[in-house]
C-alpha cells in the first residue's frame, strides 16, 4: 500500500470525525435578587432557546451592597422557581451555590 495513500485516508477519517463532532457551550444568564416577574419569565423563555441549542447554561444570580442579606432567602426562592419552570426541558447539574456575591446554578439540557 502507499503511504501517501493512508496518509490521505486518515486524513479524510478525521474530517469525518470532526464534521459528526458536537460542541456543548456553557451560556450565562445573569440577574438580580430585584428583577421583577415579567423578565424573570423572559429569561426563563431564553434559557430554554438555549437548552433547545443544547447548550449548558450557567444561571447566575449578582448581589450588591446590602443585598448580601437576602441571598439565603430571596436568592434561594428565584433559584428554586428558575428551577421549578425549568424542570421538563433541564437537568440541575449543580444546584445553587454561592460563590463569593454570586449564587450560581448549572442546567444541562435532558
Amino acid at each position: 500500500m502507499n503511504y501517501d495513500k493512508f496518509r490521505y485516508e486518515q486524513k479524510k477519517k478525521q474530517q469525518e470525525a470532526k464534521k459528526k463532532q458536537t460542541t456543548v457551550e456553557t451560556k450565562e444568564i445573569k440577574f438580580r435578587p430585584k428583577t421583577e416577574e415579567h423578565d424573570l419569565n423572559f429569561k426563563i423563555k431564553n434559557i430554554k432557546k438555549f437548552l433547545g441549542q443544547r447548550n449548558k447554561v450557567k444561571i447566575t444570580m449578582r448581589f450588591r451592597g446590602r443585598e448580601i442579606v437576602y441571598s439565603q432567602s430571596i436568592g434561594l426562592e428565584a433559584m428554586n422557581k428558575i428551577a421549578e419552570a425549568l424542570k421538563e426541558d433541564a437537568i440541575i447539574l449543580q444546584p445553587p451555590k454561592m460563590e463569593g456575591r454570586q449564587l450560581v446554578m448549572f442546567v444541562g439540557p435532558k
